[in-house]
C-alpha cells in the first residue's frame, strides 16, 4: 500500500461543505458561495479518487489470490496474474493522483495576475529583449483565451521597453504564470552589432497576483500621491496635463508610476491595483518564506535576482535552469509554453508532496 495520509480528515470537510452549500442563504454571498462550491468540488474530486484507489486494491488483492490458488484452473490464474500488473499499473497512477488533490490549492491561483518586465544588464538589447518577453507573454495569453491590459510602459528609443507593467486576466492565470518570475537571459546577435559577435543580456520578470480590497488594506493616510506632466509619446494631450500619478506606500516605500492614460483617474485607479498586488506578494513572501527556502533547490524560490533561464538564438535553444529543461526557442518565444508550465508545476508538485508526507511522518 503506497504512504498515503489519512483521508478522514477530508472526508469531515466534505460533510461541512455538503451542509455549508445546503443552507438556504448559501448564494446571498455570491463570493464566499463561489469559495466553496470550488473547494467542494476538490475535496469531492480527491475522496472519489481515493475510492477508485481502494477498489484497484482490493482488486489487486483478489486477483493475486486467485492467481496463487492451484485448485482454480490454469488459464483463469494466468489471466488473474496478467491483470495484476496491468492494475498495479493504475494504482500507482491513482496513488498520485491522490497525493496530488491532497496538496491544498495556493489561494491566489484563480486570480488574474500582474506582470513587470524590465531590462537589465545588456543596455538597449536589454530593452528590446524586454519587448520580445512582452510579446511572448501576450501571445500565450492571446492562446489561452485571456485578455492583456497595459498598466504602465516606460519605452526605450531604441525599441522595447525600460519597464512595462500589465494586467493578464483569465482563468487561473496566475497559476500558470506564477513560475515566470525571476532573470530571463538571452544571448543572440543584436540588430546593431557590425561584426557578428554574441551578446549576453537580461530582463527582470515579476509576476503579482491581482489583489483585492479585501486582501491588503490601505490606509489613504499612508499613500503620497503626486501627478505630473506624462513625458514620452502619447500625444499633446498626454504631455499638456498633469495626467501622470505617482504614489508611494509610506510605510514600505514602495513606488507605483502610472502614466499611460490620458486620465488622471484611470492613471490613479491602475496605480492601486499594482501598489495591492506588490503588497499582497511581499505579504505571501513573508509568509512562504519557509516553503520558498524548501523549494529553492527544486523550481527556485521566484526571486527576480535569480536567473531562471537562458534563450539562446545561435543554438536555438531555450533551457529552463530550475529544472534542466531544453525547448526549440522558436516555439516558445511564439508563446507556446505549456509543455514548459506544466514541467514546472509537476515539479513543484512533487516537492508540495514530499513536504505532505514528512508532515505526516513527523
Amino acid at each position: 500500500m503506497h504512504n498515503i495520509p489519512d483521508i478522514a480528515p477530508f472526508r469531515e470537510k466534505l460533510a461541512t461543505l455538503d451542509a455549508q452549500m445546503s443552507e438556504p442563504n448559501f448564494y446571498s454571498d455570491q463570493r464566499r458561495a463561489a469559495e466553496i462550491s470550488r473547494e467542494h468540488l476538490r475535496v469531492s474530486s480527491l475522496v472519489e479518487k481515493f475510492e477508485a484507489y481502494r477498489a484497484a486494491e482490493k482488486q489487486i488483492s483478489e486477483n493475486e489470490a486467485i492467481a496463487a490458488d492451484e485448485s482454480v484452473e490454469a488459464e483463469l490464474r494466468e489471466m488473474a496474474a496478467e491483470e495484476v500488473a496491468e492494475l498495479k499499473g493504475c494504482l500507482e497512477e491513482l496513488a498520485n493522483s491522490v497525493l496530488r488533490a491532497m496538496v491544498p490549492p495556493d489561494p491566489t491561483d484563480s486570480r488574474n495576475s500582474v506582470m513587470e518586465i524590465r531590462g537589465g544588464a545588456g543596455g538597449d538589447e536589454a530593452n528590446i529583449f524586454a519587448g520580445d518577453l512582452f510579446r511572448m507573454y501576450s501571445r500565450y495569453a492571446e492562446a489561452k483565451g485571456w485578455r492583456v491590459e497595459v498598466m504602465s510602459t516606460s519605452p526605450a528609443e531604441t525599441g522595447g521597453y525600460r519597464e512595462i507593467i500589465f494586467n493578464i486576466s483569465g482563468e487561473d492565470a496566475y497559476k500558470h504564470l506564477k513560475f515566470e518570475s525571476g532573470v530571463h537571459r538571452v544571448q543572440r546577435v543584436p540588430v546593431t552589432e557590425t561584426q557578428g559577435r554574441i551578446h549576453t543580456s537580461t530582463a527582470t520578470v515579476a509576476v503579482l497576483p491581482e489583489a483585492e480590497e479585501v486582501d491588503i488594506e490601505i490606509n489613504p493616510n499612508d499613500l503620497e500621491i503626486s501627478t505630473m506632466r506624462a513625458s514620452g509619446a502619447g500625444g499633446q494631450h498626454v504631455n499638456t496635463t498633469d495626467s501622470a500619478v505617482m504614489m508611494v506606500h509610506k510605510p514600505t516605500g514602495t513606488t507605483v508610476y502610472c502614466a499611460d492614460e490620458r486620465s488622471q483617474i484611470k492613471n490613479r485607479a491602475k496605480a492601486l491595483t499594482v501598489m495591492r498586488s506588490r503588497l499582497l506578494k511581499a505579504k505571501e513572501d513573508e509568509e512562504n518564506a519557509k516553503y520558498a527556502a524548501e523549494r529553492k533547490g527544486q523550481i527556485g524560490t521566484g526571486d527576480r535576482s535569480e536567473r531562471i533561464r537562458t534563450y539562446n538564438y545561435p543554438q536555438g535553444r531555450l533551457t529552463d535552469h530550475r529544472i534542466g529543461m531544453n525547448l526549440s526557442l522558436q516555439s516558445v518565444v511564439e508563446g507556446a509554453l505549456d509543455d514548459l508550465i506544466e514541467a514546472l508545476h509537476n515539479v513543484d508538485y512533487e516537492a508540495r508532496i514530499d513536504n505532505l508526507l514528512k508532515a505526516q511522518n513527523a
